[in-house]
């Protein structure tokens, strides 16, 4: 059995209603009640937090309980060091996922901190990168 933690960072609680043209109008806690139904032989567990401490808590948490992390660490993808290094300590393999194509957006977007501490990452694809980076992990295992 796969066990998976999907973590999502800063203002990703808003999907639905925040700028739909990018992010779309489904919001994440609908999306991932039809994505865990999906997929019965995995255990997910979903967690968001707009503060950077209890993402990095969480990913400490991960280190024994999880075999893989999607990480949608929202704008701290762009500008923390602290969740780099979080990742680098936790000897899990970890998927950074982003809803919309950051490398077609500010600039700013388009440098990640996290992107060198991650197995892969897939960005643009919507919602569905969530199911991809899962997919990958049952896939590989």
């Amino acid at each position: 059995m796969n066990s998976i933690a999907i973590i999502n960072g800063p203002n990703l609680n808003l999907i639905g209603s925040r700028e739909p043209e990018i992010y779309g109008y489904q919001s994440l806690n609908d999306y991932f009640k039809t994505f865990k139904t999906s997929y019965p032989d995995c255990t997910i567990s979903v967690f968001q937090s707009n503060i950077e401490g209890e993402l990095i808590n969480y990913i400490h948490q991960c280190k024994d309980n999880v075999q893989g992390i999607i990480l949608n660490a929202g704008a701290y993808t762009h500008t923390s060091v602290a969740l780099a290094d979080a990742i680098a300590a936790i000897n899990i393999p970890v998927i950074e996922v982003h809803i919309s194509n950051v490398l077609a957006r500010e600039d700013y977007r388009k440098t990640s901190f996290i992107a060198s501490k991650c197995i892969g990452s897939i960005s643009g694809l919507g919602l569905q990168g969530y199911e991809l980076a899962l997919r990958y992990f049952i896939d590989s295992n």
